[in-house]
């Protein structure tokens, strides 16, 4: 019985990876976001992170593979000084908020942005965001985009969307 594959080899999967950075004020959650998603596990007394902190994994879509390099920025004041040297050339970011601030959701509707409310203590909408950001990103192997390439960024609003009318004739 053929399968349509040469000696019946395993069908090609791309695996592209990409730097994914967690943006936010102090306590909100990145952390506890990241481990949940990394890890599947919340501590409810999360310690601060210092500077950065470094994880990755792996969302699994048909034929792809999308590797995250997921890099937890410190929300304190004094480490936003070294903010960018953690972000730069990432192709994502996750903004995390107090969820108390309901402005940040008509913000990003207005612009067309993803937006998903989720809860590291729950799990509830962690995988979910994470699978969201994987299925936009270019499924284009990483490893043979220019250098210039992996560091435009992807465009993470929906194509769908009217950009946001401007006040003032701007």
């Amino acid at each position: 019985m053929s399968n349509g594959r040469p000696n019946g080899s395993l069908p090609q999967t791309k695996i592209c990876q990409f730097k994914l950075v967690l943006l936010g004020d102090m306590a909100v959650g990145k952390s506890s976001l990241v481990l949940r998603f990394v890890k599947g596990q919340f501590d409810e007394f999360q310690e601060t992170t210092i500077g950065a902190a470094f994880l990755a994994q792996s969302v699994c879509l048909d034929d792809t593979t999308v590797k995250f390099e997921i890099w937890d920025t410190a929300g304190q004041e004094r480490y936003h000084s070294l903010a960018p040297m953690y972000y730069r050339g990432a192709q994502a970011a996750i903004v995390v908020f107090d969820i108390t601030k309901p402005e940040a959701q008509t913000y990003a509707e207005d612009i067309g942005l993803l937006f998903m409310e989720t809860s590291a203590k729950t799990s509830m909408n962690v995988s979910d965001l994470f699978f969201a950001i994987a299925k936009k990103m270019p499924k284009t192997d990483s490893q043979n985009l220019t250098h210039s390439a992996r560091n435009r960024g992807v465009n993470l609003q929906d194509p769908d969307s009217q950009p946001a009318q401007r006040c003032c004739g701007n």
